[in-house]
C-alpha cells in the first residue's frame, strides 16, 4: 500500500526531518504494509507555524466561506469511500462492510453536518447593551486516535476549520495512512495552504512535542485516560486550552419491564461492534436478578454468533491486554458463558467474542476499561442498586437503558453520571453532543457543541 514519505505541511508534502520510520502492520495478517515518517520536534516546529501564518486569512473568512471548503473536503472524501473503507480495513483489521459504512459513512454525516453549520452558526449575538463575538481559539493540536481513524479527525478538524481554527493532525501510529488520505482530500478540496498540517510519528515524541508547543492554542485529544491526564498537565502548565475524549466503561441497564431478547441482543451487537473497541461500548450489562439467568443465556448465544464477524484487534499489544483482561475475570470469580482467552485463529490479532458473568461490581472487568470484545453481565435487586453500579466507576461517557415504557427509562437515565444514554436503542445523532463526566473528559464533539470547543468568546459594549 503506497504510503507518502513526507508530512504534509502548507499546502505540500516536504521531506520529514529525520529519516527513521513507524511499520505499518495489518492486524489480520500481521504483514507490514507501508512505512511512515516517524515524526519529529522539528516537524511540529515546521507544522505549527504553517498553521500560525496562515491563521489570519482563516479566521477572516466568512463562515459560509468555511462552510464550503468543509462541504468540498466532505465530498472529495465520499468520492474516495472505496479507496477510504480499504484503507481503514488494512491497517485497522475491522471487515470491509463495517469500515464503508461506520468508518467512513459517520465521519462523511459528521462533515456535512459542520459544512452546513459553519454557515447557520450564531457567532455573533445580542446579550444587553454588548455584542458577544464567538471568535475562533487559533492553533488547533488534534491528535486522533486508532478505533476510529476517519472519524475522529473529522470529528476534530471539521469542527475547529467551521470556527475558523487551523489545525495541525497528529493521528495514531498504527493507522496513519487514513489520515494521509485525509490530507490528500483536504489539498484536493482546496482548503488553503497552512488551514490543515499532517504530521504522523510516536505520540511521546511527537504528540508531546505538539501538546507542549508555544504555539499550539488548544489539544484536543482523544484516547487513553492515562494520556490524557499527561496531555492535560502539559496543557496547564502553559495555561493552554484542552478537549479530551477518553475512556469509558459504559453501562446497559436492562430494567425489569423490557424487552429482555431485543435489549440484550442489542446490547452484545454494541460491545462486539468494531471488535470492542470503541470507548462508548456498553461493556457492562446490569440485568435485575429476576431475570438475570435468561440474560446470560441470550448474551451467550448472541456472542456465539460474532465468532466470525469481526476483525482482529489492531495489534499484538491490544490483544495480549485483552486476554490479559478475560483471564483475570475469571481468576476474580467470573463465569465464562462465551469465548475465552484462547487464540480463535494462528494468524491476526483475534480475541473470541467473550461474555462473562456472576461479575460483581468490583471486579477489574467492571471497573477499567478493556477495549476489545468482552461484556460483564452484571446483577442488581431494585433501581437503586442498578444506579449504584451503574455510576460506580470512575468513567462516565456512555450508556444505555431499556424499560417497557419510555417514561420509565428516562426517569432513570436521569439518575446516571454520564455524558450520553441511549433509551430502548436510540439511534446515533451527529448533532448531539458526545462526551463524557468524571475521567472520561473534559468538553464535548458534535454538533454546535463540538464547534463551540474551538471558540473564545469577546464582549463589546455600548
Amino acid at each position: 500500500m503506497k504510503a507518502h514519505d513526507g508530512m504534509y505541511i502548507d499546502g505540500a508534502w516536504r521531506p520529514a526531518a529525520q529519516a527513521d520510520t513507524i511499520e505499518v502492520v495489518n492486524p489480520a495478517d500481521e504483514q507490514v504494509i507501508a512505512r511512515v515518517p516517524a515524526g519529529t520536534v522539528e516537524d511540529v516546529d515546521a507544522a505549527v507555524r504553517a498553521a500560525r501564518a496562515a491563521l489570519p486569512a482563516w479566521a477572516a473568512t466568512p463562515p459560509a466561506g468555511r462552510g464550503a471548503v468543509i462541504g468540498a473536503l466532505r465530498d472529495v472524501l465520499a468520492a474516495r469511500l472505496d479507496e477510504i473503507a480499504e484503507t481503514v480495513t488494512a491497517e485497522l483489521g475491522c471487515p470491509l462492510a463495517f469500515s464503508r459504512k461506520v468508518q467512513v459513512g459517520l465521519p462523511l454525516l459528521v462533515a456535512g453536518a459542520y459544512a452546513e453549520l459553519a454557515a447557520t452558526y450564531a457567532f455573533e449575538e445580542r446579550v444587553g447593551n454588548s455584542t458577544v463575538l464567538h471568535e475562533p481559539v487559533g492553533v488547533v493540536a488534534a491528535i486522533t486516535p486508532w478505533n476510529y481513524p476517519l472519524h475522529q479527525i473529522v470529528a476534530k478538524a471539521a469542527a475547529a476549520l467551521a470556527a475558523g481554527c487551523t489545525v495541525v493532525l497528529k493521528p495514531a501510529e498504527d493507522t496513519p495512512l487514513t489520515a494521509q488520505l485525509f490530507a490528500e482530500a483536504a489539498d484536493e478540496a482546496g482548503v488553503p495552504a497552512g488551514v490543515l498540517n499532517l504530521v504522523t510519528g510516536l505520540g511521546p515524541v511527537a504528540g508531546q512535542a505538539l501538546a507542549a508547543h508555544e504555539g499550539v492554542d488548544l489539544v484536543s485529544f482523544t484516547g487513553s485516560t492515562a494520556v490524557g491526564r499527561r496531555i492535560g498537565a502539559t496543557a496547564g502548565a502553559a495555561v493552554k486550552r484542552v478537549a479530551l475524549e477518553l475512556g469509558g466503561k459504559s453501562a446497559n441497564v436492562i430494567l425489569p419491564s423490557a424487552d429482555l431478547d431485543r435489549a440484550v441482543n442489542v446490547g452484545v451487537a454494541n460491545v462486539m461492534s468494531n471488535s470492542g473497541q470503541t470507548c462508548s461500548a456498553w461493556t457492562r450489562m446490569l440485568v435485575h436478578t429476576s431475570r438475570y439467568e435468561e440474560a446470560v443465556g441470550l448474551a451467550a448465544a448472541a456472542a456465539a454468533k460474532y465468532g466470525d464477524r469481526i476483525g482482529p484487534l489492531v495489534n499484538a499489544r491490544q490483544r495480549d491486554r485483552v486476554r490479559g483482561y478475560i483471564e483475570k475475570g475469571v481468576e476474580e470469580g467470573a463465569r465464562l458463558v462465551a469465548g475465552g482467552p484462547e487464540a480463535p485463529y494462528e494468524q491476526g490479532y483475534h480475541v473470541s467474542p467473550t461474555v462473562l458473568a456472576d461479575v460483581t461490581p468490583e471486579m477489574s472487568v467492571a471497573q477499567e476499561e478493556i477495549f476489545g470484545p468482552v461484556l460483564s453481565i452484571l446483577r442488581y435487586e431494585d433501581k437503586d442498586d442498578a444506579v449504584a453500579i451503574a455510576n460506580g466507576t470512575v468513567y462516565g461517557l456512555a450508556g444505555a437503558v431499556w424499560a417497557g415504557e419510555e417514561a420509565e427509562a428516562v426517569a432513570f437515565a436521569r439518575r446516571l453520571d454520564t455524558g450520553q444514554v441511549d433509551i430502548n436503542g436510540g439511534r446515533f445523532n451527529p448533532l448531539a453532543p458526545f462526551g463524557g463526566y468524571k475521567q472520561s473528559g473534559v468538553g464535548r464533539e458534535l454538533g454546535a457543541y463540538g464547534l463551540s470547543e474551538y471558540l473564545q468568546t469577546k464582549s463589546l459594549q455600548f
